[in-house]
């Protein structure tokens, strides 16, 4: 992949993906932001395009690619503007049904991901009392028969109003009862199309148009045949798609970050104070200067994440690595271009707000920033654990 680097990589795909957002500027997604509002026009042309199956094998519909192009989708569609986490999910929450599904589930659920027929943009985890702390969810799914009946609260589940499927991880072993607490958890799909009244979902009123809500479930009964895979190991089917899931949020974070320099270098030009562009003063361009550099080296990481993930080896130091450090660029970059505009960087019309506020997001989610230095310390380092 070294000849395949930087932001010249997969030209045909960021040709292509930049044509669909082309159709989708600036006064779209700020208006979209205004109103709170799913960017459902794009999502669609996306799909169209066949980008949202970018990682389904193509015997099941799909694109059959890895995530190293797919993560030049996600990147792109920062990089021009977008943003990408209004369909994101479905690339890497599909992961999990492809590696451990049956090939039954497969055949049912990835044709009609892939044609745009089903949507599955939604993962319920997280926890209002558990957090990050996944052991210790306690929404429960008891096996009654051929069914499991599924009570219990998540927090935090985006998109669920805009999917036909979610993808569910709940407790089947009560937490006492394990000596191994990594296990007891199972993974369901959950068909929202006929849950009825037995799921409620709360919108969240959030800093970002996230189309995030809360979730309650009562006496849901989910088919034994929509478990994937073994009844308890839930928790290593979702960390075993995580990899994938922080690969491709840094390499949004790598978008964002550009787009930032970008405007801000464009800007920087442009404007003129006191009779010179204010680009010429060394007090405006080290900071853009160092944003970039921190973007690329960024990149990088994240390259080597994505060459290990589809060669299938290990990577959970570099994928960990590469969202650590593409999220910190991008918040870098994002403050040097609020600054290089001044005022007009608090003016919705120039999107520099917007994009300050959504590229935030990613030093705290979907996983914290802090709790990715404590798996390098821990598992990279060899330093006692800390939590």
């Amino acid at each position: 992949m070294t000849d395949r680097q930087g932001d010249t990589a997969y030209p045909e795909i960021r040709t292509a993906v930049r044509e669909i957002c082309g159709r989708f500027g600036d006064v779209y997604w700020r208006e979209q932001d205004r109103l709170r509002r799913y960017p459902s026009e794009f999502v669609d042309a996306l799909t169209s395009a066949g980008w949202l199956a970018a990682l389904i094998p193509e015997r099941y519909g799909g694109s059959g690619l890895g995530v190293a192009e797919a993560s030049v989708v996600l990147e792109e569609i920062q990089r021009q503007g977008g943003n990408a986490a209004a369909c994101h999910a479905q690339m890497y929450v599909m992961g999990t049904l492809l590696r451990h599904g049956s090939e039954e589930q497969k055949e049912r659920y990835l044709p009609a991901i892939a044609s745009g027929k089903l949507r599955l943009q939604a993962f319920g985890v997280t926890e209002p009392t558990a957090g990050s702390e996944t052991t210790r969810i306690q929404t429960s799914a008891v096996r009654k028969g051929d069914r499991y009946v599924v009570n219990g609260q998540k927090i935090w589940t985006s998109r669920f109003e805009q999917s036909d499927l979610m993808l569910l991880l709940a407790r089947t072993t009560p937490y006492d009862e394990l000596e191994d607490k990594t296990k007891g958890l199972s993974v369901f799909v959950v068909d929202l199309r006929t849950a009825g009244d037995h799921i409620e979902a709360r919108p969240i009123q959030a800093m970002v148009n996230h189309s995030t809500n809360e979730v309650f479930i009562r006496d849901l009964e989910v088919p034994a045949g929509d478990r994937i895979g073994e009844e308890g190991m839930g928790f290593r089917y979702i960390i075993d798609g995580w990899n994938a899931e922080r690969i491709l949020i840094a390499a949004e974070c790598v978008g964002d970050a550009r787009w930032f320099i970008d405007r801000a270098a464009a800007y920087a030009k442009a404007r003129v104070v006191f009779g010179r562009p204010i680009g010429q003063n060394q007090g405006v361009q080290f900071p853009i200067a160092k944003a970039h550099t921190a973007t690329e080296a960024a990149d990088l990481m994240r390259w080597k994440a994505a060459r290990l993930f589809d060669a299938g080896d290990p990577c959970g130091p570099e994928a960990n690595m590469a969202k650590y450090l593409a999220s910190e660029a991008s918040w870098e970059a994002a403050n040097v271009c609020l600054d290089t505009h001044g005022g007009f960087g608090f003016a919705a019309e120039y999107d520099v707000e917007r994009k300050f506020r959504e590229t935030r997001l990613y030093k705290v989610a979907p996983i914290n920033n802090n709790l990715v230095l404590a798996y390098v310390a821990q598992h990279v380092l060899g330093l006692p654990k800390s939590y």
